[in-house]
């Protein structure tokens, strides 16, 4: 069985995304990178990848193409303080789905490391001018 069928299928990534999403919707630092008037297009994109990663319906590839998640990100500039909100958000999202504990523990386990994979910009250490 995979994750996908563990979890309970679609509705669960739905409900995954669009928690998510919730959170995003009012982040000052995350919601400029979303240039879209309605984040639907958005939510509708990570919930077919997330789908299809965890052996789901390959929708997003017919659709997309191979996900080339770096490259699709490259023109936003994702920090460390941009990895920690997203990841404050998933967490959330990842809390409110109620998973048996393994399951949530692999779900958590890879977007943990996409989010620091998806890090493309480097902290000044002297910090801010």
């Amino acid at each position: 069985m995979t994750l996908f069928e563990a979890v309970g299928g679609e509705p669960t990534f739905r409900k995954l995304v669009d928690e998510f999403y919730a959170g995003v919707a009012d982040d000052p630092l995350l919601r400029p990178m979303y240039p879209e008037e309605d984040l639907g297009p958005a939510a509708d994109r990570l919930t077919l990848f997330l789908m299809q990663y965890w052996g789901g319906p390959n929708t997003y590839s017919a659709q997309r193409g191979h996900p080339r998640l770096r490259m699709r990100h490259a023109p936003y500039r994702i920090g460390a303080a941009e990895r920690d909100a997203w990841l404050l958000h998933m967490r959330r999202a990842v809390d409110r789905l109620d998973l048996p504990p393994e399951i949530a523990t692999a779900l958590w386990d890879y977007l943990e490391r996409a989010a620091y994979f998806m890090v493309n910009a480097m902290e000044d250490p002297a910090g801010p001018a």
